[in-house]
């Protein structure tokens, strides 16, 4: 066995090495990773592997199979036993000594602005080390994000003022002007990156209640960091705000509440309360946090056209596979229907692959327990009634 093979079966043997955590990517948690980091010591994925490109003065990184690791490249016993004194566990606990409860740690699925900032503010910026300076809730901010027009198309320049200890956030039309376009309050608010929905790579959806409805706001900056900064700013007044609305709850049950990503989302077509009516063909947002499956004509809508509440199957909530008897679709034929006390909802799936994974993803929030939060949920939304 020569040299370069011989350094890449000590290196796959360090990857699955028990209780060093690198089996998972050290930045984003997906499993098997297939890159290094020499410099740092820790494997991680191929989509983090881009970022750390970026910074080498910080981070070196190689492929563990596709690369050749031999002397010619870097000292490779050197190399090898800093990857064995360090690895994914230890350089998490150095570099993530200090995490604030509030701020979003990536998984696999995230977006790359989410990644990116993340491994910066880990590495290039050394945020959470133990022995940084003393880390405190963002606090009130105030900034300019380019806003989507709610009756076009047209992204614009908006003053937004984040207010935590008050609970509030504003946004105005006028640069200097003191009346607020609005003025939403963080009780209700939810901010989730929405980057290929928006089309930009910085795109990040705000929502909150007004009305009885749901209205979503679509914004960005140029810059990844202030984006990151304002996402991270409105999870800690939100934190601030659960805090206060439930003494009673550690702050671990209230961390996975400060935001949310919609569990699923895609078009599907419906028909009306009788199911007489023309299928039309909506977008559809399920809220898993809020148990509410949300349904619009378009995905940038800034309110949907109606919603429903899902509880659980002991308060006589169901979803079965299939339309009722004597429903056809439109164009569609992989049906699924939606029972709650109040009315059914038949909808169709453009295939069977969309077909199971909404009905995976609905049984998930059926089967699932009511929160606190949830039952607040439930008693505001037990009297109304979708189209």
């Amino acid at each position: 066995m020569g040299d370069r093979e011989r350094n890449k079966k000590r290196l796959l043997e360090l990857l699955r090495a028990p209780d060093t955590g690198n089996a998972h990517c050290a930045d984003c948690g997906a499993a098997d990773p297939d890159w290094a980091s020499y410099k740092l010591g820790i494997f991680i994925c191929l989509n983090c592997c881009g970022v750390h490109r970026n910074f080498p003065d910080i981070s070196r990184v190689k492929s563990v199979r596709l690369d050749f690791w031999d002397d010619s490249i870097v000292e490779v016993a050197v190399v090898l036993q800093f990857m064995i004194h360090n690895g994914n566990l230890r350089v998490k606990a150095k570099f993530e000594a200090r995490v604030p409860a509030f701020y979003y740690i990536p998984q696999a699925n995230d977006c790359l602005v989410l990644k990116e900032q993340w491994i910066r503010a880990k590495y290039e910026r050394r945020e959470f080390m133990a022995d940084g300076e003393t880390i405190s809730l963002p606090g009130n901010r105030e900034g300019f994000l380019w806003k989507r027009g709610r009756d076009n198309s047209q992204f614009l320049r908006r003053r937004f003022v984040l207010l935590a200890r008050e609970g509030l956030l504003k946004y105005f039309t006028k640069e200097q002007g003191k009346s607020p376009k609005a003025v939403i309050s963080i009780k209700d608010l939810n901010a989730t990156f929405q980057t290929e929905k928006i089309g930009h790579p910085h795109g990040l959806q705000i929502t909150y209640r007004r009305d009885g409805h749901t209205r979503n706001l679509f914004v960005y900056h140029e810059s990844g960091k202030e984006i990151v900064d304002w996402f991270n700013a409105l999870r800690a007044a939100r934190l601030q705000y659960l805090k206060m609305a439930f003494p009673e709850l550690p702050e671990s049950e209230l961390v996975p509440f400060l935001t949310r990503n919609y569990l699923k989302q895609g078009f599907m077509e419906k028909t009306g309360p009788k199911q007489k009516e023309p299928f039309k063909k909506r977008w559809f947002a399920l809220d898993c946090h809020e148990r509410r499956l949300l349904y619009y004509k378009n995905p940038l809508d800034a309110f949907e056209q109606g919603q429903v509440f899902l509880g659980n199957k002991e308060q006589g909530y169901e979803v079965y596979e299939d339309l009722p008897k004597g429903i056809r679709g439109n164009r569609w034929k992989a049906g699924l229907t939606i029972v709650t006390p109040e009315r059914r909802f038949v909808l169709t799936c453009p295939n069977e692959k969309e077909q199971q994974e909404w009905l995976e993803s609905l049984r998930g929030v059926l089967s699932s327990p009511l929160t606190p939060l949830n039952r607040l949920t439930a008693s505001t939304e037990s009297g109304r009634r979708s189209r």
